[in-house]
């Protein structure tokens, strides 16, 4: 088994917001609510849920782009949260993210030979100019950018090839980890695919280890070898992705495969619906016990009483949900998952 490069142990991120009115006191949103997880070297985690659940706070909060209020993050047996900013600095070598947005991630007054080797004058400032102009030609080759766009700008590529600079910034320094914050969203179905492609090439060939986030199961599908579901900033599922799909076991889950596309047209239409009650409630002011209850289509009166831990339902598959196992009973929305969750 490969070693376990990432550990996140209870991290919690808050934010201070201006109360309703002039003298009234701040009020704490919960981005992020007590989140665990390990990830292995070589690895692809799927992080998924519904906008605005904390999938981006939490892959910032892991790189300390946004600082943690509350537990570790542990990168080879050092605490992240506990270095200093210089320290911090020297460990980012070896981390690494790509943005949601391609274009707005660029700066347009820089050429793409500078935009790619701007980590480097942090990670590496010893190299000379030539040695980080071969660098960077190397990364570009690497993602599919011809030497010569090295002197042109931002505005001059569509959203895939500025994708594409922004993935060979990210690899730049040689990275072990790299958060993927959206990074297809943007971008149209066909280049999508592309991008998807080409992370899955750079895995292989230098050996990195992935946070994927996306609200998009399908996307997730095609890379992720664990997927955790997150929802309200707490963890409702966390297992392989061949159990997740084929054996969901938290009615949220459920609910997002009900909603993710199937390309087969009879398999689509006979699939089960899962229709959610309402709207997500405020991180302000969450329910209490589970906060998906006001949701939840078989919700009962003591899912209002405590919030449930993450219980065991199968090999490394876990659940918060009290009736876990009347979910797994129910099976996937649609027959079809089985076999899709292992194309």
């Amino acid at each position: 088994m490969s070693e376990t490069l990432l550990t996140v142990d209870h991290l919690s991120t808050t934010f201070a917001l201006r109360g309703k009115g002039l003298f009234a006191p701040p009020v704490a949103l919960k981005a992020v609510n007590d989140v665990s997880f390990d990830l292995r070297a070589g690895e692809t985690l799927g992080i998924v849920g519904e906008s605005g659940c904390g999938k981006s706070t939490l892959g910032r909060s892991i790189l300390r782009l946004i600082e943690p209020t509350g537990g570790r993050v542990v990168w080879q047996g050092r605490d992240l949260t506990a270095l200093s900013a210089s320290e911090m600095r020297k460990a980012r070598r070896d981390l690494s993210i790509i943005f949601q947005d391609p274009i707005a991630s660029l700066d347009p007054r820089m050429t793409v030979a500078d935009i790619i080797a701007e980590p480097l004058r942090v990670a590496d400032p010893s190299l000379d100019r030539k040695a980080r102009r071969a660098r960077v030609l190397k990364a570009m080759d690497e993602v599919g950018l011809a030497p010569e766009m090295a002197s042109r700008y931002p505005h001059e590529f569509s959203g895939g090839q500025a994708q594409r600079i922004g993935i060979a910034r990210a690899i730049i320094t040689e990275p072990k980890l790299i958060v993927c914050d959206e990074p297809v969203s943007a971008l149209d179905v066909s280049i999508q695919a592309q991008i998807v492609n080409l992370l899955k090439s750079l895995k292989e060939r230098m050996g990195l280890t992935l946070i994927f986030i996306s609200h998009d199961l399908s996307v997730v599908r095609l890379v992720s070898d664990r997927i955790l579901v997150l929802y309200l900033g707490r963890v409702v599922e966390l297992g392989p992705r061949s159990e997740v799909f084929a054996h969901p076991a938290h009615p949220y889950t459920r609910a997002l495969l009900s909603a993710a596309p199937i390309p087969d047209p009879v398999v689509a239409r006979g699939r089960e619906h899962v229709v959610l009650r309402g709207d997500p409630p405020s991180p302000i002011n969450p329910p209490s016990g589970c906060a998906f209850r006001t949701r939840c289509p078989i919700a009962k009166p003591v899912c209002a009483e405590t919030a449930p831990p993450l219980i065991e339902v199968g090999v490394a598959h876990r659940s918060a949900c009290l009736f876990a196992e009347e979910v797994l009973a129910m099976g996937p929305p649609t027959g079809n998952f089985s076999a899709s969750a292992n194309a």
